[in-house]
């Protein structure tokens, strides 16, 4: 057999030496302990090259490198936890990136079997990006996004006084100002808590001690009030050293293990290509130079394809173009205009280590002289970013992950009362393609719009990269606070009827204007984003019926087009289809919008509406917002 049909071809149950024990009293290990842990920990890292370059092969990523690294501390805490009730058993790990981990050890217990591993991050195999409680059997815990575990899990140690807890961490997830909040709680309250640091010196974007000069985890911690001990990670009796240390202190205390990312990865060792996951040929190269025969992974990897969605839209292009990166694209055309010395006085663009994901890499390349390359501190850098706008003719420009807009909500006031003037850009928003899955959905952008009624937030969401261009020139220089979001996939231009681009040359942008792709008398259908050329594939079929559906492109998301509504809301039936979430979305006021204005047609929306089932594609018919799901809502309303 071949492909995912195979069997798992690393005996690693059987191979797995259990029932090591380990005192924490005396801090030399003996040879038969070194040993196993040794051959533990270089078959667990065997494995997890092997299952996550599955990820690699069907195109869904996968993020090898943080759970390669960390196995020599999670094989010292499993044998802990197998000999000892003085621990809270569960390896608690900031860095939802390293969900190999858990889903190994999963197996290892015997919650999953192994074969099921090699369909990691697939869609509907409960084995997505990130750890989800419930989902996955065995997992313990549901990491959620970076710094929100260890303020978690001194809630736990509060309720488990009597016992030590763990928890894994990352130099980057050491960034997040929420665990500046937990040092200082774990300390006054002398928390039993352990963290056990992979300081790798490497994340998304680059290397923190090239871009977050001055940040030190050990001095940092420490002067927080925690014990802080520092290990080569990859000595073993190093490690060991440490852990004991730190079990013998009553209190918090920390270990920080030093080490290159990957070690020993030959491609992706010490590189922040070692962040993601790692590439079946380097797998392969890896997997045959441990001993296998190159046919064992060979025969699995080269088998495994892509999922591609058999579907052809109409009324779009056959080309598709990310949104995202059309973003830096259009700040950096906005930039040309500008001198250099201009720019730099009048611009600031500040990067969350995700310039590669969020457009920001080519603003970093074309125009330095703007760029500021900063740590994963989102709450930080919006207000950097709102701050530099506090000078009425400056403007910064702040860009992170759709899911994370909920992290600076307070933030955002403070700019608002400051009259400040930010150009924010989420990506990755909605659940398309989102293989991370539920935690990482950006599903709830109308959180941004919170400022009170004589105060206002513009949300923008184009519809595809031409109309990105259009926006970003239009609000660039505009005063406030701006949004604009994009998707982690790619999207079609949208064609008008007669197959000409909507967007093309002679197109404006005009901010809170609701734009008619079609009329219709039969009822309208009223989207935006990435639900655009889905819901137009939609209208056009029903068309094709004889169903005279319109459409309206709703580019400005929260502002009222008075003209269009009262249209809209004399037809039959209004359908707003969307990816936000369908509890806090547009379709959540659209509804009382057309109340507000004695509009009666019948009514109905679609969004985002259950937990995620990973894999790309596959998202968005999961959450039913297909074009043939919206077909059956559009028949529905006009029934």
């Amino acid at each position: 057999m071949s492909g995912t049909d195979s069997s798992f071809p690393i005996d690693v149950k059987g191979k797995f030496k259990r029932g090591l024990k380990l005192d924490p009293t005396n801090p030399k290990l003996t040879e038969d302990q070194k040993s196993s842990l040794t051959s533990n920990i270089q078959l667990l890292r065997d494995a997890i090259v092997l299952f996550t370059a599955t990820g690699a092969a069907r195109g869904v990523s996968g993020h090898t490198g943080g759970a390669f690294d960390t196995v020599p501390e999670v094989n010292i805490l499993l044998s802990l936890f197998e000999t000892s009730d003085n621990y809270v058993p569960i390896l608690f790990d900031e860095a939802g990136h390293r969900v190999a981990t858990q889903y190994l050890v999963s197996a290892l217990e015997g919650h999953i079997p192994f074969e099921h591993l090699l369909h990691y991050r697939e869609a509907n195999s409960k084995l997505p990006g990130h750890p989800e409680l419930g989902l996955t059997p065995g997992v313990k815990f549901s990491s959620g996004r970076l710094g929100h575990v260890w303020p978690w899990v001194n809630g736990i140690a509060l309720a488990n006084k009597d016992k030590i807890v763990f928890m894994l961490g990352s130099d980057g997830s050491q960034q997040e100002g929420d665990d500046a909040e937990a040092a200082r709680l774990a300390v006054a309250q002398n928390l039993n808590v352990k963290l056990i640091i992979d300081d790798n010196d490497v994340t998304i974007a680059g290397h923190p001690s090239e871009y977050l000069k001055g940040y030190d985890i050990a001095k940092t911690l420490a002067g927080h009030g925690l014990k802080v001990v520092t290990v080569d990670g990859e000595n073993i009796d190093s490690l060991w050293k440490g852990f004991v240390e730190i079990i013998a202190h009553k209190g918090p205390a920390a270990i920080i293990c030093k080490r290159k990312m990957a070690p020993g990865v030959v491609g992706i060792e010490g590189s922040t290509h070692g962040h993601d996951v790692i590439p079946v040929k380097a797998a392969i190269q890896y997997l045959t130079s441990r001993g296998y025969p190159e046919s064992l992974s060979a025969g699995i990897l080269n088998n495994i394809k892509p999922y591609a969605l058999p579907y052809l839209f109409i009324g779009s292009t056959k080309e598709n173009a990310a949104t995202r990166v059309q973003f830096g694209e259009s700040v950096v055309k906005v930039l040309d205009g500008l001198s250099k010395e201009e720019a730099a006085k009048k611009v600031m663009v500040i990067d969350s280590d995700l310039e590669g994901s969020t457009g920001l890499k080519v603003i970093h390349q074309k125009h330095p002289e703007v760029f500021v390359p900063s740590g994963i501190m989102e709450r930080g850098n919006f207000s950097a970013a709102a701050g530099f706008g506090f000078d009425k003719d400056k403007f910064g420009v702040f860009s992170t992950f759709g899911a994370f807009l909920e992290m600076i909500v307070s933030e955002l006031t403070m700019a608002r009362l400051n009259f400040c003037n930010v150009l924010c850009h989420f990506s990755h928003s909605g659940v398309d393609e989102m293989a991370d899955n539920t935690c990482h959905f950006g599903i709830n952008h109308f959180f941004a719009d919170n400022g009170l009624l004589d105060t206002q937030s513009f949300l923008y969401w184009p519809a595809d990269a031409a109309q990105m261009d259009a926006i970003v020139k239009r609000v660039f220089f505009e005063k406030g606070v701006r949004f604009i979001f994009s998707t982690r996939s790619k999207i079609p231009y949208i064609l008008k009827e007669d197959g000409s681009r909507l967007f093309g040359d002679d197109y404006e942008f005009i901010p809170g204007k609701d734009e008619t792709i079609v009329e219709g008398k039969a009822g309208y259908v009223v989207a935006f984003g990435d639900m655009l050329y889905r819901s137009w594939d939609a209208v056009l079929r029903v068309r094709q019926e004889g169903l005279d559906v319109g459409l309206i492109n709703k580019p400005t998301l929260n502002l009222v087009d008075e003209q269009t509504i009262r249209k809209i809301g004399a037809s039959p039936f209004v359908l707003v289809v969307e990816s936000l979430n369908q509890k806090t979305g547009l379709g959540t006021r659209f509804g009382t919008w057309l109340l507000e204005r004695q509009l009666t047609p019948k009514y109905g929306y679609m969004g985002t509406n259950k937990e995620g089932c990973g894999g790309l594609t596959e998202q968005i018919p999961h959450q039913g917002l297909d074009p043939q799901s919206i077909i059956v809502k559009i028949r529905q309303l006009a029934s």
